[in-house]
């Protein structure tokens, strides 16, 4: 039985402001919380601004950052970091993500580029996450990612996520796809990569869809539905550790907000079923 404390419950989707239009339009969005990039929000205003406003005050949301490049060679943006404190604050988001990756240097890259496994990539990162932690009083969760290259590997990336998470002491964000996608990549076993993961610094999960670019390639775009196996991988995890909430990313290639609803209802129909299968009750902040 799981009984970790979560910030959200159920099914999530990620917020585009293409969806406002659509959303404005129904009484009762069948979502339990939503989840937005900051870097996209912060500082906005006008109707959009008003808009978001309206819906963070009536459902839950979790901020997902793009900017933060946790792995990075310049110092960490501590203005940023102060903008985003208010924000978070100002709309009651109830828990903070980013991605164990790094994106920038004297410039923004807009591409998350892979940190070296290494013993002294470890240390690196925990000391900068524990920074960020210490910056925005809470902890904050780091998404494992899909990359394409392993520069300088020492180490497996199981290995090296699972040490910084344990000496940053943060939490981890869950992406399924991602898994997967790494899996075909560099082959390895996605069941035995996810069986290794603890389930007491998990927070949420991510799915999303990718793009199969060979047999023994995959893109992660977030601009696809979600693929079979990746339904398949999120189950094993239900399994596994319990229920979790889990939310659908679709960044690109947006379909009407009906079908996206499809999609998260795969989500619902797939923790109702694990639920009743393992009769586990879980809190929720």
């Amino acid at each position: 039985m799981n009984g970790l404390c979560y910030p959200v419950h159920g099914a999530g989707l990620g917020l585009r402001r293409s969806l406002l239009g659509a959303l404005a339009d129904q009484t009762t969005p069948p979502v339990n919380f939503w989840e937005v990039a900051p870097e996209n929000w912060i500082g906005v205003g006008g109707r959009y601004g008003k808009q978001f406003r309206e819906l963070t005050e009536k459902f839950p949301f979790i901020c997902h950052g793009l900017s933060l490049s946790i792995g990075g060679p310049s110092p960490l943006d501590e203005a940023f970091l102060q903008r985003l404190k208010r924000f978070l604050h100002e709309h009651k988001i109830r828990y903070y993500s980013e991605h164990l990756s790094y994106c920038s240097d004297d410039g923004h890259l807009y591409d998350l580029l892979p940190i070296p496994f290494t013993a002294d990539a470890v240390h690196y990162v925990a000391e900068r996450i524990r920074r960020v932690q210490d910056i925005l009083e809470q902890r904050i969760a780091m998404e494992n990612v899909s990359y394409y290259a392993a520069p300088g590997q020492e180490m497996k990336e199981i290995d090296f996520l699972n040490a910084v998470l344990h000496e940053a002491d943060c939490d981890l964000l869950l992406d399924v796809n991602n898994i997967y996608v790494n899996s075909i990549n560099h082959r390895y076993d996605a069941g035995t990569f996810l069986q290794q993961l603890p389930v007491s610094r998990i927070r949420y999960v991510h799915v999303a869809g990718h793009y199969q670019e060979a047999e023994d390639l995959i893109v992660d775009t977030h601009g696809a539905d979600v693929a079979d196996p990746v339904w398949q991988l999120l189950e094993k995890t239900y399994q596994h550790f319990g229920v979790i909430p889990t939310l659908l990313e679709r960044d690109f290639n947006l379909p009407p907000l009906a079908e996206l609803l499809q999609e998260v209802e795969v989500i619902r129909t797939l923790q109702s079923k694990w639920q009743d299968q393992t009769g586990e009750h879980v809190q929720h902040g």
